[in-house]
């Protein structure tokens, strides 16, 4: 592995940002300071004018290895995550079949050392009937357990309160809850095809899909996890109703109960389904203008802690569908991080907060080692960013196995510039540069 030195770049890099030269060693950050010479062997990179971020850290994507490898696959879509900043990734159950068991985490770790591009972790799935699994689960297993609290595919709903219970009183790790009520989600379904029929528009989404259903579901698991103490982050927040439910005040090192917001959530609202439709239909869904600006206003008072993708690809055509044929879940690993750099240059959020969501808040949130930061003796996931690059976003430049992005038609005042990988030099300037594959997350419990 070559060693490097990135040299003059503006490292963004906790609360602060500063011009600095970062040496890279075996992988790791060897040394950050104003001014570093360069050794015989040791490849120099001229970044002035460029911004330095730490790895974005993805707690929270859909790859669909195993069975639904015609949307996606683990190759192709960490591939897509390196081109867009992110050099970890933490992938989701509800694959074919589930990760429901301590034996298929165990594969899909396998199957993703022998092809992932990024880093990696996986969640163990809840189910109404695996919570004897947990008895057997390590905490060096998975990166947390997955419960959908509302509508899921497969058998991965846990509605029985009795299993509900079981699972926040017994998990030894973190619970990640997917939040929407489901019988409110059906009555909403049974009123809008009484009048629509097939032909539902799909901006209704947003209704069908409720703030009250998300509400209701919310407010389920954090009382849950108040009640047995249990370590919570709550995934993809969407509306005003639900920030009440969460802590700004406390360290986020101190809090047992986190939350999420998700790039599409920032950039989209109920007036881009015209336009868009089925391509930006997910779960839960894009609602109000008005929720959209309460939840960037969250991201900066800290109410927010984590900014993730839930990256979930369908194909082209399963997406020209009827409202309810077409899946919901949109492909964003390669674009998210661009997306929210533009709320930067609307002056909205600075890029130490950026970098504070999208990096240093997941490794805390779930204690991954030695990433997450600019620090020596860090791993060296890094990411160099063009703040003056004119971008426009293009299904033909997208490199989702689906082939196609809800940005596109975006222009975009940022582009990822290198991205590297546990040292590597991964990506640079529009192309993927190397084949070594990233490694399984650690993670430290005494963080």
């Amino acid at each position: 592995m070559p060693d490097y030195l990135i040299k003059g770049s503006t490292v963004v890099n906790e609360g602060k940002s500063y011009i600095a030269d970062v040496l890279v060693q075996e992988g790791r950050i060897a040394k950050v300071s104003q001014h570093i010479t360069a050794k015989e062997g040791v490849q120099v990179i001229d970044a002035t004018g460029l911004h330095l971020f730490p790895g974005m850290i993805d707690d929270q994507v859909h790859f669909r290895e195993p069975g639904l490898t015609h949307k996606a696959d683990i190759e192709s879509e960490s591939k897509a995550a390196v081109a867009g900043g992110i050099t970890s990734y933490m992938e989701m159950p509800n694959c074919t079949p589930p990760t429901l068991t301590i034996e298929r985490l165990a594969d899909k770790k396998a199957l993703a050392a022998s092809k992932s591009h990024a880093n990696f972790a996986f969640y163990l799935g809840a189910s109404n009937d695996n919570v004897d699994q947990l008895k057997r689960l390590e905490p060096s297993d998975a990166c947390g357990v997955k419960i959908f609290m509302g509508a899921s595919t497969g058998n991965m709903l846990v509605d029985d309160i009795q299993t509900l219970e079981q699972f926040f009183r017994q998990c030894p790790i973190l619970i990640a809850t997917h939040c929407e009520d489901t019988p409110m989600i059906t009555e909403n379904e049974i009123k809008f095809k009484q009048k629509y029929a097939e032909d539902i528009p799909f901006d209704l989404h947003a209704d069908i899909r409720s703030r009250q259903a998300c509400l209701k579901s919310s407010t389920l698991a954090v009382s849950l996890a108040k009640k047995y103490n249990t370590k919570l982050h709550v995934l993809h927040i969407t509306t005003e109703d639900e920030l009440s439910l969460f802590d700004h005040q406390t360290p986020l090192k101190d809090k047992k109960i986190t939350a999420e917001v998700c790039a599409h959530h920032l950039f989209f609202s109920r007036k881009d389904y015209q336009d868009k439709g089925a391509l930006i239909k997910c779960n839960p869904s894009i609602k109000e203008e008005s929720d959209r600006q309460t939840l960037l206003k969250a991201v900066n008072n800290d109410t927010i802690d984590v900014i993730a993708t839930d990256h979930a690809p369908h194909t082209w055509a399963e997406k020209q569908q009827s409202y309810f044929k077409a899946p919901s879940g949109l492909p964003l690993v390669q674009h998210a991080l661009i997306s929210l750099l533009e709320h930067y240059h609307q002056g909205i959020l600075s890029l130490e907060t950026i970098v504070q969501k999208t990096a240093h808040a997941p490794a805390i949130v779930y204690q991954v080692a030695k990433r997450g930061f600019i620090r020596e003796g860090f791993w060296a996931d890094l990411v160099l960013v063009d703040l003056k690059a004119k971008n426009i976003i293009t299904d033909e430049s997208s490199k989702y196995k689906c082939g196609w992005t809800p940005f596109a038609g975006s222009c975009f005042s940022s582009k990822i510039s290198k991205t590297f990988v546990n040292g590597e030099l991964k990506y640079s300037e529009g192309k993927t540069v190397s084949d070594k594959l990233g490694q399984a997350l650690a993670f430290e419990h005494d963080f």
